[in-house]
C-alpha cells in the first residue's frame, strides 16, 4: 500500500469561518535489506531518493540463541554490527524520508537453519515477543518490522495468530508504524492465512519473486497477476535479488514496464540487498534504476 500522508494548514479565517486547504502526498516506497551477510555494511552509500519513502529492513532479529535454539518469542539483534543505534538515527537524520524496520527471524542462523515452531503457550510467546521487540525499537528507533519467517512444521497454525496479533499489539500500543511480510513460493500458505485475517494491519507484502525461478519479463508478469490474487496488488511490491535467483539484469525494468503497461500501478520495489551490492561493481545500480522508475523517469 502506498503511505498516504495528509497535512492540513489552515489559511486564513474571518469570524466563525475557517478556510482549509488539504494537501495529500502519495509516496511510492522502496524496500532494501541489509545487514544479514555478517558484511561490514553501512547505510551511507545507498542512493536515496527524497521523493521516495525508502525503508531499510534489518536482516535479522532472532527469537533463537546463537545456536538455533528457540527463546520462545525472545528476540535479539543479529544483523551486521557496523548497523548501529547511532548509524539508524544519523541514516533518518540526514534524509526524513528513511524508515528501517527489523526483519523477524530469516533462513538460518550460522548453519542452523530456522523454522516457526508452535509455541506451548501462544499468549506467553507473543507477550515476549512484544517485550523484547518494544526494546530493540525503542533502543534502535526503529519504526517497525518485517515477517521473514521461511520454514514452517507442517502444522503451522500457530503462526497467523501470533504474529497478527503481535503486530496489532506493536501498532496498537505505538511501538511500530509499519508492518511488512515476506512470503515466497513454499511459504506462501501460512502468510495468506495471517494476511487473510491480519491484512488491515500489514502494510506492505515483499514477496520474494526471485525465489519464483522466473527469469523473463512475460513470466514475471505472470508471477505477479498470480500473487496479486493472493495479496492486494495495491500493498504487493516487486522484487529483485542482486547478483542471485531468478530475473536479472536489465530483464527486472523491463518486467517493470511490462507490469506497467498491463495496467498494475507497482507502488514499490524491494531489493535483496545492500549486502550485494556493497562491495559490488554495479554500484548500486538497481537501488538507483529502481527508484528512476518509480519516479517515474526513463528506463
Amino acid at each position: 500500500m502506498r503511505s498516504l500522508k495528509f497535512y492540513l494548514f489552515i489559511l486564513f479565517c474571518v469570524p466563525g469561518v475557517a478556510f482549509l486547504s488539504l494537501q495529500f502526498s502519495d509516496a511510492k516506497v522502496m524496500m532494501e535489506y541489509i545487514g544479514a551477510t555478517g558484511k561490514g555494511v553501512t547505510f551511507d552509500p545507498v542512493p536515496i531518493k527524497e521523493e521516495i519513502e525508502f525503508h531499510f529492513i534489518l536482516g535479522f532479529a532472532i527469537d533463537s540463541d546463537s545456536s538455533g535454539n528457540s527463546q520462545n518469542g525472545i528476540f535479539s539483534p543479529y544483523w551486521a554490527n557496523t548497523l548501529t543505534p547511532d548509524s539508524v538515527s544519523a541514516i533518518k537524520q540526514s534524509h526524513p524520508n528513511v524508515k528501517v524496520l527489523a526483519s523477524l527471524s530469516g533462513w538460518s542462523i550460522g548453519s542452523k537453519t530456522l523454522s516457526w515452531y508452535n509455541p506451548k503457550d501462544s499468549k506467553v510467546w507473543i507477550s515476549n515477543a512484544f517485550s523484547s521487540l518494544k526494546s530493540i525499537i525503542e533502543n534502535y528507533n526503529l519504526d517497525g518490522i518485517d515477517i521473514d519467517y521461511e520454514k514452517f512444521p507442517k502444522n503451522n497454525g500457530s503462526f497467523g495468530y501470533c504474529i497478527g496479533e503481535l503486530i496489532s499489539l506493536l501498532k496498537n500500543q505505538s511501538v511500530a508504524s509499519v508492518a511488512t511480510i515476506a512470503p515466497f513460493y513454499s511459504t506462501v500458505l501460512p502468510y495468506i492465512e495471517l494476511y487473510n485475517k491480519y491484512g488491515d494491519v500489514i502494510d506492505y507484502v515483499n514477496y520474494q519473486f526471485y525465489t519464483d525461478k522466473v527469469r523473463r519479463a512475460e513470466a514475471y508478469l505472470e508471477a505477479y497477476k498470480n500473487r496479486s490474487m493472493q495479496f492486494d496488488k495495491e500493498k504487493l511490491l516487486a522484487s529483485y535479488e542482486v547478483e542471485g535467483r531468478g530475473i536479472q539484469g536489465d530483464a527486472f525494468f523491463e518486467a517493470l514496464a511490462l507490469l506497467k503497461d498491463n495496467g498494475f500501478d507497482v507502488n514499490g520495489v524491494m531489493i535483496f540487498s545492500a549486502d550485494a551490492s556493497y562491495n559490488s561493481s554495479n554500484h548500486y545500480y538497481y537501488e538507483t534504476k529502481s527508484q528512476a522508475f518509480l519516479l517515474n523517469s526513463t528506463l
